[in-house]
């Protein structure tokens, strides 16, 4: 009961770290990044669909994406949606495909950006740790329903505990990482 309650909780805490990353990765930093804009929605036939499946992004330069259509008639639909969004960026549309410049960050952009970063940060310490919370929980109502010992839920709350060390952990070094990626000049 305790090992699959804790397996639970692991699968769960990875789910949360992997969210935190996606949701990382749509952050600018200094250098271009497909990721920036993969999930973008785009109105297609009525429906939001993400830019990754409407065309191929890759990455020229440094500073700039290219964006080819799949789809030659979406070019309009996709270039509304960059316009529209909150990247402040203008795409430059040649007929086949749309190249995004990014332009250098500033320094008070910088600190928003690490702002933002600390916010989802400090999210993914609070998901990780209402799992905690929800697993011991779990554990306590097992003991009270006879099914685990005092000793084996102690021991059990002891390994939830130092689980969640691990991942906020894990969750701190993401957080710094991203951090100094986005200071960097």
């Amino acid at each position: 009961m305790i090992k699959e309650a804790q397996k639970d909780a692991e699968d769960r805490m990875k789910a949360s770290i992997q969210a935190l990353e996606d949701d990382l990765a749509a952050i600018r930093t200094g250098r271009a990044a497909p990721a920036l804009i993969e999930k973008m929605p785009v109105e297609y036939y009525g429906q939001p669909t993400p830019l990754m499946q409407l065309a191929s992004i890759s990455v020229p330069e440094p500073r700039s994406l290219l964006i080819k259509p799949y789809d030659p008639a979406t070019t309009k639909d996709i270039e509304r949606a960059i316009q529209s969004s909150d990247l402040g960026l203008t795409p430059n549309n040649d007929g086949k495909s749309i190249r995004l410049n990014l332009p250098a960050l500033t320094e008070d952009r910088r600190r928003d950006l690490v702002k933002v970063v600390n916010v989802r940060v400090e999210e993914a310490r609070v998901s990780v740790r209402n799992i905690r919370r929800d697993t011991i929980k779990d554990m306590r109502e097992y003991e009270q329903e006879k099914l685990v010992s005092e000793d084996d839920l102690k021991r059990g709350e002891e390994d939830i505990q130092k689980l969640t060390d691990r991942f906020i952990e894990t969750v701190n070094t993401i957080g710094d990482n991203k951090e100094k990626e986005i200071m960097e000049v």
